[in-house]
């Protein structure tokens, strides 16, 4: 199921929007209207985003007043950076495999 989970990441930032949107929270939590007011798109679009960005388990959000405050959800983007990690072990083990496998004129 954590890889599914990190599908969806990766789905959701696929969007060069959505990724901005994802880095500016990564600096440090915000409202949707100060997104909105740092990117080229309509606050209703920064909110659909963040959305997505939320059910792709990347954000977290609280109330604070009568707005939400955005922020990165640590747990998803530790499982992204996990499935990503699966791929460079992977890859790592298959180098070192055929780093000392014998070669015909070795043999």
């Amino acid at each position: 199921m954590a890889n599914v989970r990190a599908v969806e990441g990766l789905a959701a930032l696929g969007d060069p929007t959505r990724r901005t949107i994802f880095e500016r929270l990564a600096e440090r939590p915000r409202p949707v209207g100060e997104l909105a007011r740092e990117l080229p798109v309509s606050r209703p679009a920064v909110s659909q985003h963040l959305k997505v960005l939320k059910d792709a388990g990347l954000v977290v959000d609280r109330a604070a007043g009568t707005r939400r405050v955005y922020r990165v959800d640590p747990a998803g983007l530790a499982g992204l950076r996990d499935y990503l990690d699966g791929f460079w072990n992977r890859a790592l083990s298959a180098y070192k495999e055929a780093a000392e496998r014998p070669t015909k004129e070795s043999a």
